[in-house]
């Protein structure tokens, strides 16, 4: 019997017209993104089929995107997939949102503000050019963390531990850099320095984790029906207070996204359904633990492989 998690990506994932193959149910994803632009006040559908995609990669309009997106192909899915309902949920960073807002803890348009506010209140906590993130390919997560703990001058951390073999680290410029010419020295395949001017997820956050909390102290929220796997703490919360806490501590402390999937997994998961644009997420599970099934679910044709293919199981 399948057993399995929904999971959603978080910024990265975002493209020009990513929302636009569903066919029969394109009404249903304009319909969510309809709501949304009520609530943010612009046509965030327009934007998202048409750009510009300098306007889209702008962290406070890709955050409300993406959840959106998520949101969307899940609902899609979930109303035309014959089976049980999902075990568990888990989003990578801003997706854990959208997780929160399919399990019902969230409602959309108080999501898709507070994420609005969260893209604007990370955007200005670093001035640009003065933040920057890398993955590190093919080194283990204690030489990342040895290679960031060499640096003397300035901020740099694994923010994101997303499989086995590569963690992204985050900060300031100079100090990134250095920690990456480190990692190849201590073995790394590669370093790549990723388009962001965000360092998500590291202590340069703190001042804004403090803001958002404030925010979220007023949201409503409620018990979700389905257990999230959280990225801060990788385990499920017992109680408002402590889901609020998380969404505050997710933005300044590491994406525990291996432990995350790990965890699902000790918890009978056998599949994870990825909803979103992209695939990233489903590499990542085929890495960490490689007898999960993973499905990709971003348009009308991956819902068709994804429904045959758990039908066969």
């Amino acid at each position: 019997m399948t057993n399995f998690a929904y999971v959603f990506p978080g910024q990265g994932s975002q493209s020009v017209g990513m929302m636009s193959a569903w066919e029969d149910n394109q009404s249903s994803v304009i319909e969510i993104f309809s709501e949304a632009s009520d609530a943010l006040g612009y046509d965030l559908w327009a934007l998202v089929s048409n750009g510009p995609e300098a306007r889209l990669n702008e962290t406070e309009v890709t955050q409300p995107a993406m959840l959106c997106a998520g949101v969307a192909s899940w609902r899609i899915a979930s109303q035309q997939f014959d089976m049980p309902q999902a075990a568990m949920m888990a989003g990578h960073s801003l997706g854990e949102y959208s997780a929160l807002v399919c399990a019902g803890s969230l409602e959309l348009t108080s999501a898709v503000r507070l994420v609005a506010h969260r893209g604007q209140l990370m955007q200005s906590a670093v001035a640009a050019g003065e933040g920057a993130m890398a993955a590190i390919i093919g080194l283990d997560d204690e030489n990342v963390l040895a290679a960031c703990a060499s640096i003397s001058s300035g901020v740099v951390e694994a923010v994101n531990f997303n499989a086995p073999g590569q963690v992204v680290i985050a900060g300031e410029t100079a100090a990134v850099e250095a920690a990456m010419t480190e990692a190849k020295h201590r073995g790394a395949k590669r370093a790549l320095a990723l388009p962001v001017s965000v360092p998500s997820h590291c202590s340069l956050m703190k001042d804004t984790a403090r803001q958002l909390a404030e925010e979220l102290e007023t949201l409503p929220i409620k018990m979700p029906d389905i257990p999230i796997v959280h990225n801060q703490s990788a385990s499920t919360a017992t109680s408002i207070d402590e889901i609020r806490e998380r969404l505050q501590l997710q933005l300044y402390q590491p994406v525990k996204w291996v432990a995350s999937v790990e965890l699902m997994h000790a918890s009978g998961i056998n599949a994870l359904v990825e909803c979103g644009p992209g695939k990233v997420l489903t590499g990542l599970a085929r890495r960490i633990e490689k007898s999960l099934q993973a499905f990709a679910v971003f348009d009308a044709g991956s819902l068709e492989n994804m429904q045959q293919s758990i039908g066969e199981t």
